[in-house]
């Protein structure tokens, strides 16, 4: 049979044998992970239940395990406490027996904290195994109050069908902590999800910017540097180079753009150009800082011209915490 008679459907079968692998993966971890999180609770209960001192001998092993062993996460007094907690409610409760371990960590606590009665813990442990739900899934149906609108109904509704993809419901931050994954893994994923949206809204709220490139290669002394994203300003007849980092703000992030700004204007920089501005963007959790910076060739004049035509601080600030909190969301919920 030639190559272009061949059904490329056929091939269709290696791309589900991949997937069906990764899904039965991602289920074994997350198993192993409740799992290690039971026999951690049963231990601490009985631990507190032997020890004169009671619930504080746990505030003991966190401190232990946080001097022995400073790399693992997810073991602190608050996280223990979880793990004992999700060990006493279910330990007698033959119900849950089969769906433990279908159900991510995240949405385990999200239940246990949720829910006012056994009942209702088993109504939505088996709805989210039934649904593979995500974090942000489950949280609307249990804000919305579908338990109660259930139990009253006659008809008994369903929920509105979400995706059947395994990943979407076992793969949160507490297995990729489990892993013990590379610690860039989850920032890498965080810059490019952040990167791609910015680019966008700066091009559709920036003033005359168009798009050069993502990861833009420069070379100085025989080294290659990747610019996160580099736009040209119409207006400003100049380089915009944008520099996105992942925590707070620290003073070498300006000294990485200038070098930027440096190679730009020798390099890249046409002889009728304006000297180069460069846009440092921190995401972090819990805060966001935009900062300019600005070649030393630069005269007053021009400096006034790039305030008029770059976009806003506050507005970039706006946006990027807007951006940064949506994506910690979806990895949370991924």
């Amino acid at each position: 049979m030639s190559e272009e008679m061949t059904p490329k459907l056929q091939f269709d079968e290696i791309l589900s044998i991949i997937d069906g692998a990764r899904n039965r993966a991602l289920k074994a971890v997350n198993a192993e992970l409740i799992h290690m999180y039971w026999d951690i609770g049963a231990y601490l209960s009985k631990l507190c239940a032997d020890s004169s001192f009671g619930d504080k001998v746990i505030d003991e092993v966190a401190a232990y395990i946080a001097d022995r062993d400073p790399e693992v996460k997810g073991f602190t007094r608050r996280g223990l406490y979880r793990m004992r907690q999700f060990y006493e409610t279910y330990k007698d409760d033959e119900f849950v027996s089969p769906l433990v371990t279908q159900i991510s960590w995240t949405n385990h606590l999200q239940i246990m904290s949720g829910s006012k009665t056994a009942e209702e813990r088993h109504f939505y442990m088996a709805l989210c195994a039934k649904e593979r739900y995500s974090k942000r899934e489950l949280e609307r149906q249990m804000e919305s109050g579908y338990y109660e609108r259930y139990m009253l109904s006659e008809q008994k509704p369903l929920p509105k069908l979400v995706s059947k993809d395994v990943r979407h419901s076992i793969l949160d931050t507490y297995v990729l902590e489990f892993l013990d994954l590379p610690k860039d893994y989850s920032e890498r994923n965080l810059r490019k999800a952040i990167t791609s949206n910015l680019k966008d809204f700066i091009l559709e709220f920036g003033k005359d910017f168009t798009f050069i490139g993502e990861e833009y290669r420069i070379q100085v002394g025989g080294e290659d540097y990747y610019i996160d994203l580099l736009f040209y300003n119409r207006a400003l007849s100049c380089l915009v180079p944008v520099e996105l980092k992942i925590g707070k703000f620290k003073p070498e992030h300006i000294g990485q753009i200038n070098f930027y700004l440096e190679a730009l204007d020798r390099d890249v920089k046409k002889p009728n150009e304006n000297p180069s501005v460069g846009v440092v963007l921190c995401a972090a959790k819990d805060d966001a800082v935009v900062e300019y910076a600005l070649s030393r060739s630069t005269s007053p004049t021009l400096v006034s011209s790039y305030t008029r035509y770059l976009p806003d601080k506050k507005l970039l600030q706006d946006k990027l915490r807007e951006l940064t909190e949506l994506v910690l969301d979806a990895g949370e919920d991924a």
